[in-house]
């Protein structure tokens, strides 16, 4: 048998941490209070272990750690971690701490925080490789889009994206195709929700829906939009 790591992460309050997985699926294979406070818990065939000194009075607020997690389906998982929070505290965390990141259809990863502040991003197997700066087989709008997933998906900064989904627009205004056009307005919908800018959100609409589009190219965009809506439900059962 080879050599294994096992990381070890900042417990916090370890009942309330324990708890936190629990209510994720989690089993708890270990806790104890002395001579320190250490508990584990396990799903799917991996571990995840957390250690607080006695005499250790640091706040949970304070501490930065975490792990990566590969998974076989990352979207099916965040839809049960989603209920499962729900149930637990009444609605989704989605800031402070605990919390956990949104998703979307196509995203390969999702992080959530645990009481004692670790966070621990759950990732696709097989991602694809992040080209930051775009796709260099795309060009014009289509590689701005593509940019703007990556600031979004593996950097959760939707603030960059909007900027530069904007900045996108004006600078191929005159090269890009109304479909192309059409799905920055789009990703630009789902950006404000998620900022909960609802007026902004509408006006996005409106603007999609003055574009010259063909019928096809309507149910294709309407595709993109129902990502806007289906975040609309999930951030209602949020805080």
């Amino acid at each position: 048998m080879g050599d294994v790591a096992i990381p070890v992460m900042w417990a916090g309050n370890l009942d309330d941490t324990l708890e936190f997985y629990r209510a994720l699926g989690y089993e708890v294979t270990q806790q104890q209070r002395s001579p320190y406070m250490y508990g584990s818990v396990e799903r799917n065939g991996y571990g995840l272990n957390f250690y607080r000194g006695l005499q250790d009075t640091r706040s949970g607020e304070d501490v930065q750690g975490g792990c990566l997690v590969m998974v076989d389906d990352v979207e099916v998982l965040h839809k049960e971690f989603s209920a499962a929070l729900r149930e637990r505290y009444g609605r989704i965390p989605i800031r402070g701490v605990p919390r956990i990141s949104r998703f979307r259809t196509g995203q390969s990863r999702f992080s959530v925080v645990d009481p004692g502040a670790n966070s621990v991003t759950y990732i696709q197997h097989n991602e694809p490789e992040y080209e930051y700066g775009g796709s260099r087989k795309l060009e014009g709008l289509q590689r701005i889009l593509d940019n703007a997933r990556i600031l979004r998906f593996s950097k959760e900064d939707d603030e960059a994206a909007r900027k530069t989904i904007e900045s996108g627009l004006r600078r191929f205004a005159a090269t890009a195709s109304t479909l192309d056009k059409a799905h920055a307005l789009a990703e630009l919908t789902e950006l404000a929700v998620a900022m909960k800018n609802a007026d902004r959100a509408a006006e996005l609409r409106t603007e999609i829906d003055a574009l010259d589009l063909t019928a096809d190219e309507r149910v294709e965009i309407a595709k993109h939009l129902q990502i806007a809506a289906d975040l609309e439900q999930w951030l209602a059962d949020s805080d």
